[in-house]
């Protein structure tokens, strides 16, 4: 069985959308969730799922600690799901290959430090984009520069807010992410 280990800082939504998609799946689990953020929806999400979840520290995360926990829980693949911190050299050494990143906008436009959830998207109807979209991609030292897996395109419709486009990246989320993950974990 491949064990996933899914980062989330937020809500959770990706993640227990990750969850419910490999519930029953005969090669592919989720196996914990690690959360840096001790009040983060993800926790109570997670535990009405019956999901181990493990909150760590940045300095755990920073000095091999978490690392070792992972190698520990027999994790094989991370998968980033609203996780907002950069991802340490040791932890990209420890998985080479091996991590995986959600990012809500088309990188490599708005992407990089502070580009995430409703600030993505505001950037985006601030530029007057036409279509925005999502992209997973593998993780490397800095923020949004791995290469691409796939990407998904929604359109910008003139009348659009934040909060609209918002919803349109999530529909692609649930709809694309798992089968992603799924796709990158039987190729290697």
């Amino acid at each position: 069985m491949i064990r996933l280990g899914v980062f989330a800082s937020g809500s959770g939504t990706n993640a227990i959308n990750i969850n419910r998609y490999f519930a029953d799946h005969s090669t592919i689990e989720l196996a914990k969730i690690y959360c840096n953020n001790p009040v983060a929806g993800v926790i109570t999400k997670a535990y009405s799922e019956d999901i181990p979840t493990q909150i760590f520290t940045r300095r755990q995360l920073q000095n091999g600690m978490l690392l070792k926990q992972l190698k520990q829980d027999q994790i094989d693949v991370i998968v980033l799901a609203g996780f907002l911190w950069l991802i340490p050299t040791n932890l990209i050494t420890g998985f080479q290959h091996k991590i995986i990143n959600l990012h809500p906008a088309l990188l490599p436009k708005y992407g990089g430090k502070g580009m995430y959830g409703m600030n993505v998207h505001e950037a985006v109807i601030e530029a007057k984009e036409t279509e925005t979209g999502i992209t997973i991609h593998m993780v490397d030292k800095k923020y949004d520069t791995g290469d691409h897996l796939f990407q998904a395109t929604v359109p910008i419709e003139k009348s659009e807010t934040p909060e609209s486009v918002a919803q349109k990246i999530h529909l692609l989320e649930y709809e694309h992410f798992p089968k992603v993950i799924e796709s990158f974990v039987q190729k290697h």
